[in-house]
């Protein structure tokens, strides 16, 4: 018998006027009788980090059993369809976030410390960190990809200054650092989120005279399209519908956003900001789905608010803003009402997670080839206690991860630094880049911040 099936590269992109698209994996990129883990279409490990701050309700968060099979607490509730792939953390420690006596106060300027396990140097002028676990993975895997990485948010703000306790705006607004001295702002804009990730590389002006003569982005690149499906089995043309029709309803629902802004327009960024809050995230994290599935970036990051944020979502059933809801005095009424919502921002986490566990890719999902880690730098927040911060991790990574478990380390015994090491040894980065005082890249080393000994998992 002679196999004659062509199959075409992974890394095949839609080209039109100011626009490329890239395109899902399809069976067409895939040899025939190769197994998928012996191609260049095997799906790629990918890793997301969201970073929430103020962190949760105590007693709200935490389930009360230890293992597998527990029940999910209030606040955790909304991801118990995905238990399979669910693994919460508790008692974990963020040291490096702490007041000390040499740097007093500061609390809500450390937030940086989530992926970098490193102190931020006290300086307004000159802020210093380290390199974050989300540019690590890019580095490793995202050199073939539009976009090595992507940074993403709700609120925008400066990244320089003096934003607290004399600590730069930088801790506070970026989360991702390509070095200790390169901090990456996130996009807090749908409509440039979306420009960035289908865009062509040209200017934002040509871009945007493009958009003005075509009613979606796909329409320049129509014929591509057609031609392009010829050849397409029944199955991936039915996927790449699907794919491009959602590149449409996203971009349809950002236009109806644009109409309801918070923000004023201005010349440079003729759209603003969501009026809705849930709107607002949710086309973020549609926009994160659709990257990773035409593997677009392999690499992201999501700020759904900032430290001292004064947000409040009413759609959790609770009105108040959301650094003063923190503040619950440890009364019940009060600290119910906050894990409303604690509990909301999981619910779109759950939403999240349903798109990408219905997203078919390679012989799995892209749940089963992602590893999301959602935290804060703190635990009752209303403390100021920097310790049991809520952790959960969520995803296959191509089964080398598992779920349904519940993780509890006895009280001040262990440190997140010692779990984002674990986490880089599950995409094999064990060489960490060091640097010197001045950013300087000098080596490598086997621990990552203030890590000791990576925990099990």
């Amino acid at each position: 018998m002679f196999i004659t099936k062509k199959f075409i590269p992974r890394r095949t992109f839609l080209k039109g006027a100011g626009v490329t698209i890239g395109l899902p994996l399809l069976d067409s990129m895939i040899p025939a009788q190769r197994p998928l883990n012996k191609t260049a279409a095997v799906p790629p490990k990918r890793f997301m980090a969201i970073w929430h701050p103020h962190g949760a309700a105590p007693g709200y968060w935490s389930p009360q059993q230890e293992g597998s099979n527990f029940d999910f607490s209030f606040i955790t509730k909304p991801l118990e369809a995905f238990r399979n792939r669910v693994t919460l953390i508790s008692g974990m420690d963020m040291p490096e976030a702490m007041a000390n006596t040499e740097e007093p106060g500061g609390d809500h300027a450390r937030g940086a410390v989530l992926l970098s396990a490193a102190r931020p140097r006290r300086n307004a002028v000159s802020p210093y960190l380290g390199v974050t676990l989300d540019q690590l993975v890019a580095q490793k895997y995202g050199k073939d990809t539009i976009l090595e990485s992507i940074q993403l948010g709700v609120e925008e703000d400066g990244n320089f200054g003096n934003c607290n306790w004399g600590y730069s705006c930088a801790y506070t607004n970026c989360i991702s650092w390509s070095s200790p001295v390169q901090p990456l702002p996130a996009e807090v804009n749908p409509r440039v989120a979306f420009e960035r990730l289908f865009g062509d590389g040209t200017s934002p002006e040509e871009r945007h005279a493009a958009r003005t003569q075509s009613a979606s982005v796909l329409d320049s690149v129509t014929q591509e399209i057609a031609f392009f499906k010829k050849p397409l089995g029944a199955g991936d043309r039915a996927k790449l519908d699907t794919y491009l029709e959602n590149v449409r309803e996203i971009e349809r629902r950002i236009k109806i956003a644009a109409e309801r802004t918070i923000t004023e327009p201005t010349a440079e960024i003729p759209f603003g900001l969501p009026e809705n809050k849930t709107v607002h995230y949710r086309l973020m994290y549609d926009l994160l789905a659709l990257a990773f599935e035409g593997d677009l970036t392999r690499s992201a990051t999501y700020m759904l608010g900032k430290d001292l944020s004064g947000a409040s979502f009413p759609d959790s059933g609770f009105n108040g803003g959301w650094h003063g809801s923190s503040h619950h005095g440890d009364k019940p009424d009060n600290v119910a009402n906050y894990a409303k919502m604690n509990r909301y921002h999981v619910q779109n986490l759950a939403y999240f997670t349903e798109k990408l566990a219905k997203t078919p890719e390679g012989e799995g999902t892209l749940l089963d080839h992602i590893l999301i880690y959602k935290g804060s730098n703190m635990g009752n927040s209303h403390r100021h206690a920097h310790v049991k911060v809520p952790i959960i991790l969520l995803g296959g990574l191509d089964g080398s991860f598992k779920g349904n478990r519940h993780i509890v380390f006895p009280d001040n015994t262990e440190r997140t630094s010692n779990m984002l090491l674990a986490v880089l040894h599950k995409y094999d980065i064990s060489d960490i880049p060091s640097y010197d005082a001045a950013g300087r890249r000098t080596g490598t080393i086997a621990t990552f911040g203030s890590s000791t000994k990576p925990i099990s998992l």
